[in-house]
């Protein structure tokens, strides 16, 4: 599998989106089950984050990504990419 990036920046106020993020842990959660070795983080700078992972192509990770409670809730836009390790 290869490794992308979700890298995000916040579209809406925190009060909206933190109704959100309780579901978006709970689904990163089930990623990592299921063998997609997720992380999730926010920046220290207000208004972003990333979600690292492990998928099968940009198609598996195109809909990884926009099953996501936070796109499917409009509380974020976002760039993928796959990310290419030169040094573990």
């Amino acid at each position: 599998m290869a490794w992308f990036v979700k890298i995000e920046r916040g579209i809406v106020d925190k009060r909206r989106f933190d109704q959100f993020i309780h579901a978006h842990k709970a689904y990163v959660q089930k990623l990592i089950e299921r063998g997609h070795r997720a992380k999730t983080g926010y920046w220290a700078e207000y208004g972003g984050g990333m979600l690292l992972f492990e998928a099968e192509s940009m198609t598996a990770a195109k809909a990884i990504v926009e099953a996501d409670p936070l796109i499917q809730n409009d509380c974020v836009e976002y760039e993928l990419h796959e990310w290419c390790i030169v040094v573990e």
